[in-house]
């Protein structure tokens, strides 16, 4: 019997997800049996019923009862979830099935960021001093009682969306009413307790990097670091370019990747990938936020191991416990652009497209969004209209490529 007729493995797939193709590919070159889960029914089900299901992503428990069912006559050699909305429902599964999975409190702390900090403060990880608040808390009340600068986020989003700094008590005021709009949506409200609650960060200064990681039995191996060269520090914090390998010191690299490995540690992570995000200044680095799971958007279409393995390939192996050939990066530098969103409005036009292409270094660029879709920036949205690869000899090269293609880009917003 073929290894693909006995090795069956699980991806949760969030029906908004940009991950889907990649890991979909990376599963196809290994040849298992994929069963595909999503919150939603797929049209092709009812055709594939074995491999194509939906689960309760919102409730673990019943999720994984159902997948406990399902494995008692289609056994699951490993389970991935590819995206924020997934980690704690795959967690919860790869527990009853005894798989290779993190705890599910380990991975649900890494969901509410108050759960985060505290576990964090407890052994002394650097990270900005933190209140949490109530949305029905007065506002002015809590303006006068935090340092400036600080950064007001919701406990439950992630991708930025909500995160808002103030310098001021009248800017505090209004981030906190701007912030409570946007927890008052639906989408938001269904996350629960903590879409009530905004946390006050300290703001901290210095160079953002994102480490992207894989824990082994507890053990972190740092895959990539990746440099932010356009500043973060408000009032939004809209992530644009990411470029690896980082031109920072290799002591100052060292120290990024112990901060992320106590930090994964505190939580009590043991096992699949992680994205940390970071700042460093003259007093180290702080731990600003970790994910249990990978690098969002496509972002991951800039990294290559060893002879060209991708990270999904790396990430599905890890979990189904297979040999990895190497995790050393490709020796070309590498970047990405989130293209940003200029304004609020509706996507009308995109020209530049084919010189921007041209741009020497540039490998790709995939405009997400589609003609006629309305678009939402930050702090209101969570998305981008695209992105932008780049290969070059050095990150100054790749870095200015994408800067070149970008600035041909024109968007026609309505």
């Amino acid at each position: 019997m073929s290894r693909a007729a006995v090795t069956r493995l699980l991806l949760l797939v969030p029906t908004t997800t940009y991950r889907t193709e990649d890991f979909v590919e990376a599963a196809r070159r290994l040849d298992v049996d994929l069963v595909v889960a999503a919150e939603k029914p797929n049209t092709l089900a009812a055709a594939l019923p074995d491999h194509l299901l939906t689960l309760p992503f919102d409730d673990p428990t019943t999720a994984a009862a159902l997948m406990e069912e399902y494995a008692r006559t289609r056994p699951i050699a490993a389970v991935v979830p590819v995206d924020d909305a997934t980690t704690v429902v795959g967690a919860a599964i790869g527990k009853v099935l005894g798989l290779r999975a993190n705890a599910p409190a380990a991975v649900r702390a890494t969901r509410d960021k108050q759960a985060m900090r505290e576990a964090l403060a407890r052994v002394g990880v650097p990270q900005p001093g933190f209140a949490v608040a109530s949305v029905a808390d007065d506002p002015r009340v809590a303006a006068a009682g935090v340092r400036y600068p600080c950064v007001l986020k919701p406990l439950v989003l992630s991708a930025s969306r909500g995160v808002i700094r103030a310098d001021t008590e009248a800017e505090f005021v209004r981030a906190w009413e701007r912030i409570s709009a946007i927890l008052a949506e639906p989408d938001v409200q269904a996350l629960g307790a903590g879409a009530r609650k905004i946390l006050i960060e300290d703001f901290v200064p210095g160079i953002e990097v994102a480490l992207e990681g894989m824990l082994t039995d507890g053990g972190l191996t740092a895959l990539a670091i990746f440099d932010k060269p356009d500043p973060l520090d408000g009032p939004f914090f809209e992530e644009t370019i990411y470029v690896t390998p980082s031109r920072l010191p290799e002591a100052v690299q060292k120290a990024i990747g112990d901060c992320a490995a106590r930090a994964a540690s505190a939580l009590g992570l043991s096992d699949g990938p992680i994205h940390v995000e970071l700042r460093t200044n003259d007093a180290g680095p702080w731990l600003i936020e970790l994910a249990a799971r990978s690098i969002g958007g496509l972002c991951s279409r800039t990294l290559s191991f060893g002879t060209g393995m991708s990270l999904e390939e790396i990430i599905l192996r890890h979990a189904l416990g297979w040999p990895i050939a190497s995790l050393e990066l490709g020796r070309a530098a590498a970047g990405v652009m989130m293209i940003p969103i200029p304004r609020g409005g509706v996507l009308e036009r995109v020209d530049g497209l084919e010189a921007a292409r041209a741009v020497p270094g540039i490998e790709d660029i995939n405009i997400s969004m589609h003609l006629g879709q309305h678009i939402v920036p930050l702090p209101e949205g969570s998305a981008y209209l695209g992105f932008i690869f780049s290969r070059a000899g050095t990150p100054a090269e790749a870095e200015a490529s994408l800067r070149r293609a970008h600035a041909g880009l024109d968007f026609t917003i309505r």
